[in-house]
C-alpha cells in the first residue's frame, strides 16, 4: 500500500532549509540591535519541527507516485508559507495571523502584494526576510517547473519536459541533479544583479535584497516608493535587464551550458516575449508622448519600459503611479498582468507559450474554415503538437479567466470596489503584487483590505503560482481514493 512518507520527509527537509534560512535575519536582528529576536525563535521552531518530520518519515527509498506528487507540490508551499509566517507573528510589528500569511504567501509566492504600510522605517530583519522568501520561491518554482509540473502535465508543461523517464517514481534523482546547475545559475544571477546595484549606488543592504526579488521578479522593495526611491536610472536599468534574465526559462540557461550557444536566439517562447515587450513598451511610450506625461524624450522611454517590463513580467517594480496617467495606462496594466514570461522561469501569469499556443490555435481554425479538407500539422519550437495538447492549454486558459471573475466577485462581496476588485484578483492569480486604485495601486498596500479578501488573494496566488491544476485536484474526492 503507498504511503505519504515521502511526502512529508520532503516537507520536512524544506522546512529545515527555511528554519535556518532565518538566521541571516537574526544576524541583522543582532547588528542593528533591535528589539524582537524574533527570527531565533522562529528558526529553532521551524527546524525542530522539520527534523521531526524527517525523523518520523524515514524510508529505504523515497518514491513517488503522480498522487503523491500533486500532494508535495500544494502541500510544500502552504507548510512553508505558514512557517514563514511565524518571524512576522513573532515580532514586535503587531501582524495579525491572516496578515502574517498573507505576507508570507506572497512573499513565498514572488507575487509582491504587502500589508506593511510604511517600508522605510520596518526592521531591516524582516525586509531581509521578505526577500529571502521571494529569493526561496523563485527557486523553487524553477525546479518545479522544469522536474514536476512536466510529468504531471499541468496546462501544457508536459512541453517542456526535459528528456529522461516518463515515471514520477524518478523524480527525486532527476530533480536533484536538475536543481544542482539551476541553483548554481541562479545564484550567479543574484550575485551580478546585487553588484550592479551596489556599482550604481544602492547601499549593500539594499542592492542584496533587491538583487533576490529581482531575480524572483517578486518585487518586494525596502521601500515605500520601491525602485522609484533611488530615482536613478541605471539602477532601472540594471532592475530591467535580470527581471528579463529570471523571466526566461531557466531550462535555456542549462541547454547554453550544454552547449547550445544559440538557446536564447532558436526558442520562439524567448522570441515571443521579447517581441511582446517591445510592442507594449511601443504602445505605452505613444500613450505617454499623446498626453505629454514628462517632457523628455529619455524619461518617457525609461518609464514606459521599465513599468512595461515590471508589470509584464509580474515582478511589480514600480517608479511611477500609472494610475494617475489616465483610463487607457488602467486597461493596458491589467491585461499585462495576466500575460506573466516564459514557462520554467520565476515569472508568473498565463505564460508567453499559452498565447502562442492560442494564436496557433486561431489561425488553424482560420485555416480549416478556408479549407475544410486541409491536414494540418500544428508544430512549436519545431516539436509537433497534438490536438489533446492544444486542448489542455485551452482549458488551462478558460480556467485561469474563470477562477479570475470567481476571485473578483467575492472581493467585491467582502466590500471592494470595482478597479480594487478586478485589479486585487489579477494581481493575486497573476502573482504581479500591485493592484489599480487608490487603495492596493502602485502607492497603496494591502493593510486595510478586510482579513477575509485576505485570504481569498492568498488562495489566488496560491493557485496562480502552481499553475491552478496542482491545487485543483485535491478538492476532488476521486484524487483521494486509493
Amino acid at each position: 500500500m503507498s504511503t505519504n512518507k515521502t511526502v512529508f520527509f520532503l516537507i520536512g527537509i524544506l522546512l529545515i532549509v527555511l528554519g535556518v534560512s532565518m538566521t541571516a535575519p537574526y544576524a541583522l536582528q543582532i547588528i542593528f540591535q533591535e528589539e524582537s529576536h524574533s527570527f531565533i525563535s522562529a528558526s529553532f521552531i521551524t527546524v525542530f519541527i522539520g527534523i521531526l518530520f524527517v525523523l518520523s518519515n524515514l524510508e529505504r527509498e523515497y518514491k513517488l507516485n503522480l498522487r503523491q506528487t500533486f500532494l508535495f507540490s500544494s502541500l510544500a508551499w502552504i507548510m512553508v508559507a505558514i512557517f514563514g509566517s511565524l518571524p512576522f507573528l513573532l515580532s514586535n510589528q503587531n501582524f495579525s495571523f491572516s496578515e502574517a500569511f498573507f505576507e508570507s504567501m506572497s512573499g513565498i509566492t514572488t507575487t509582491g502584494a504587502t500589508i506593511i504600510a510604511d517600508l522605510d522605517n520596518s526592521p531591516k530583519s524582516i525586509l531581509l526576510w521578505r526577500a529571502i522568501m521571494q529569493w526561496l520561491g523563485g527557486i523553487g518554482i524553477v525546479v518545479m517547473a522544469i522536474t514536476i509540473l512536466p510529468l504531471l502535465k499541468v496546462g501544457g508543461m508536459q512541453l517542456f519536459k526535459m528528456e529522461g523517464p516518463d515515471s514520477t517514481e524518478k523524480i527525486l534523482p532527476r530533480t536533484i541533479e536538475v536543481a544542482a546547475i539551476i541553483i548554481l545559475t541562479y545564484i550567479i544571477l543574484t550575485l551580478l544583479c546585487g553588484f550592479f546595484y551596489w556599482i550604481f549606488g544602492m547601499t549593500v543592504f539594499d542592492s542584496v535584497s533587491h538583487a533576490m526579488t529581482t531575480i524572483a521578479t517578486g518585487g518586494f522593495s525596502t521601500h515605500n516608493d520601491s525602485i522609484g526611491f533611488f530615482k536613478n536610472s541605471n539602477i532601472e536599468i540594471v532592475a530591467s535587464i535580470f527581471i528579463i534574465l529570471g523571466s526566461i526559462p531557466f531550462i535555456s540557461y542549462l541547454k547554453f551550458i550544454r552547449g547550445n550557444r544559440k538557446v536564447f536566439f532558436e526558442d520562439v517562447q524567448i522570441k515571443g516575449l521579447i517581441y511582446l515587450l517591445l510592442f507594449s513598451i511601443l504602445i505605452m511610450f505613444i500613450y505617454l508622448f499623446f498626453i505629454n506625461y514628462e517632457s523628455n524624450f529619455f524619461d518617457k522611454v525609461r518609464i514606459s519600459s521599465f513599468n512595461v517590463i515590471s508589470i509584464l513580467s509580474g515582478t511589480g517594480y514600480v517608479t511611477d503611479d500609472f494610475g494617475l496617467w489616465g483610463k487607457f495606462s488602467l486597461i493596458f496594466f491589467l491585461l499585462l498582468m495576466f500575460v506573466g514570461g516564459c514557462a520554467g522561469s520565476t515569472a508568473c501569469g498565463i505564460k508567453i507559450f499559452r498565447l502562442q499556443m492560442l494564436l496557433i490555435f486561431l489561425k488553424n481554425q482560420v485555416k480549416k474554415l478556408i479549407s475544410p479538407n486541409s491536414v494540418i500539422v500544428t508544430k512549436y519550437n519545431n516539436q509537433k503538437i497534438s490536438d489533446e495538447f492544444i486542448n489542455s492549454v485551452l482549458i488551462f486558459i478558460f480556467t485561469f479567466l474563470f477562477i479570475f471573475l470567481i476571485i473578483s466577485m467575492l472581493l467585491s462581496i467582502s466590500g471592494l470596489d470595482f478597479i480594487t476588485s478586478i485589479s486585487g484578483a489579477a494581481s493575486a492569480i497573476s502573482n504581479v503584487g500591485p493592484g489599480l486604485g487608490d487603495m492596493i495601486g502602485p502607492n497603496g498596500n494591502y493593510k486595510d483590505i478586510p482579513n477575509i479578501s485576505k485570504w481569498v488573494l492568498s488562495f489566488g496566488m496560491l493557485l496562480g503560482r502552481l499553475e491552478l491544476f496542482a491545487v485543483l485536484v485535491l478538492f476532488f474526492p476521486s484524487f483521494w481514493r486509493n
